[in-house]
């Protein structure tokens, strides 16, 4: 992937309004921001979140904060915690996350 037309910028995430996802279970809370067709997003998973689907999306994800359960469709199991990431292309492997105690994320994407 190659990153074009997209001039140095800063965000202010505190200034991003967050938009509410609900889950299966719980809600996500998305600071989402638009470069050059990019896509990147503060993430805040609340307590007891379970995604309501399987996602094929691709992502670069890291954990910032809390502890996030990546379950992927082939029923492998990933427990990712404060500077952990994971990376997936599009339509590569289906995964969905929950969290028990909430968790903040940095997701491209």
């Amino acid at each position: 992937m190659e990153m074009k037309n997209i001039p140095f910028g800063v965000t202010d995430w505190e200034k991003i309004e967050e938009v509410e996802h609900k889950g299966k279970q719980g809600s996500a809370f998305w600071k989402t921001q638009e470069f050059g067709g990019i896509r990147v997003r503060f993430v805040r998973y609340t307590p007891g979140y379970i995604a309501n689907h399987w996602c094929l999306k691709g992502h670069i994800l890291l954990c910032l904060e809390g502890e996030l359960h990546t379950e992927t469709k082939d029923g492998r199991k990933h427990i990712l915690k404060a500077g952990i990431s994971y990376q997936v292309a599009d339509n590569d492997l289906a995964h969905r996350s929950s969290t028990k105690t909430g968790a903040k994320l940095f997701i491209v994407d």
